[in-house]
């Protein structure tokens, strides 16, 4: 797979939809569980949708010192994410990271489906409901940089858990 540029690191960030959240944060004292769903189609053909699938852990959060940033890493997503996290570095937002995590993909199968975007997408998120699972997301993606998706996924996930993680860390008096 040829490396990304930092336009295709931004293409995909703001092309990628989180169409259902999990109900849950990421847990302040523990490793939370992820289920996800990640759409995407691709660019050479046309009505197939590849549907990946998988479990990301999201590691109990940790303080971070203001050197602290050079151990962000994404452990199994591959070279995109060495390419992100250089990006990020660059071009991220630090004053809503103030602690770091580290994840893991796992549990990852991968099949294409021939049919519309739009019903395979209406299918997954009414089966998510259904079953009332509070930990899976169904992400609508860009292909080429798929792990991209991912991880703009768990960024929104940390902006989703920032507030009470904070107020945990600063009951214990560890912030």
């Amino acid at each position: 797979m040829a490396s990304l540029s930092f336009d295709d690191i931004a293409y995909a960030m703001e092309n990628t939809v989180v169409v259902h959240e999990p109900d849950r944060l990421i847990d302040t004292f523990g490793t939370t569980v992820f289920q996800f769903h990640l759409l995407t189609e691709p660019m050479d053909s046309a009505g197939t949708v590849r549907v990946r699938e998988g479990r990301m852990e999201a590691e109990r959060p940790k303080i971070l010192k203001p050197d602290g940033y050079d151990e962000l890493f994404f452990e199994g997503f591959g070279e995109q994410a060495s390419v992100f996290a250089e990006w990020f570095r660059q071009n991220g937002n630090f004053a809503f990271l103030q602690y770091g995590f580290q994840f893991a993909k796992r549990s990852y199968t991968e099949e294409v489906v021939h049919m519309p975007a739009e019903e395979v997408r209406d299918r997954i998120l009414e089966e998510i409901r259904s079953k009332g699972d509070p930990s899976r997301a169904l992400i609508c993606g860009v292909d080429d940089s798929w792990e991209v998706s991912l991880i703009k996924f768990t960024m929104e996930m940390i902006a989703r858990s920032l507030r009470i993680n904070a107020f945990d860390f600063k009951r214990r008096g560890l912030l």
